[in-house]
């Protein structure tokens, strides 16, 4: 995972939020949330990367018992500042291995998060944790892109992925090993500045299987947050995994 002297430090989190708000299919985080606390239902959430509390925040408003795990302190320091910051327990290191005080009915993981952990290792850490923190009948929530590979041209290892006045976006891929970096040009008080980040990408069958290999098995899997079928030609994932009864 990254620490705070790589990309998730000062200098992104000073600006995490002003990036735009929508979950990856462009849903409103206020909508996404509601998912989120209909499927903790009286019990508890953690969130894996809490980041600057974008999601727990709504979360934590609509009732829903709230927790995180975070290896940033840059990105921390944003979640503490904001109100009702404080009052959300938060572990500090790495997702795939820091425990917190648990049990929970749901633990959670969006933004593509997945695959900033840049390992096969890595992820499937993250899902033995995550189901470690799961209380019996609990789930484990992750929000991720599908790999965008059909769109690579013959000979060719990048692929624009969004191109707007105040974004360009480009994905590069090592398709031997699994990897991509997204190099992301983001107009920030009317300048562009450029940023990247490393990731792993992962399929969904894969995540199946880690699943699989920490006890869960696959409960739902949707298009988008509005729950969706998943299809052949759809470009991200809300997968829920559940713990056995």
């Amino acid at each position: 995972m990254n620490d705070e002297d790589g990309h998730f430090g000062e200098d992104v989190a000073s600006v995490y939020d002003d990036w735009p708000e929508p979950m990856v299919d462009g849903t409103p985080v206020a909508d996404a949330v509601k998912v989120l606390a209909d499927l903790a239902g009286s019990g508890r959430a953690l969130e894996l990367a809490i980041g600057t509390g974008r999601v727990a925040l709504p979360l934590a408003s609509l009732g829903t018992d709230v927790a995180g795990i975070e290896l940033s302190r840059a990105m921390l320091r944003r979640l503490r500042a904001k109100p009702g910051g404080d009052s959300i327990p938060v572990e500090i290191g790495d997702m795939t291995s820091v425990r917190a005080p648990g049990p929970f009915s749901l633990v959670y993981l969006v933004f593509n998060t997945i695959q900033n952990v840049t390992t096969q290792t890595g992820q499937v850490a993250v899902f033995r944790n995550a189901a470690a923190h799961l209380s019996r009948g609990g789930v484990f929530l992750v929000e991720s892109m599908v790999p965008e590979l059909r769109k690579l041209p013959i000979g060719s290892s990048t692929v624009v992925f969004d191109m707007s006045d105040t974004h360009i976006g480009v994905d590069e891929y090592d398709v031997a090993n699994q990897g991509l970096v997204s190099h992301h040009f983001s107009k920030i008080g009317g300048q562009f500045e450029y940023s990247s980040g490393p990731f792993r990408y992962v399929w969904p069958s894969e995540l199946d299987l880690m699943a699989e290999m920490a006890g869960l098995r696959l409960r739902d899997r949707w298009a988008g947050w509005d729950r969706r079928a998943f299809e052949s030609e759809s470009r991200m994932h809300v997968s829920v995994w559940e713990k056995p009864a």
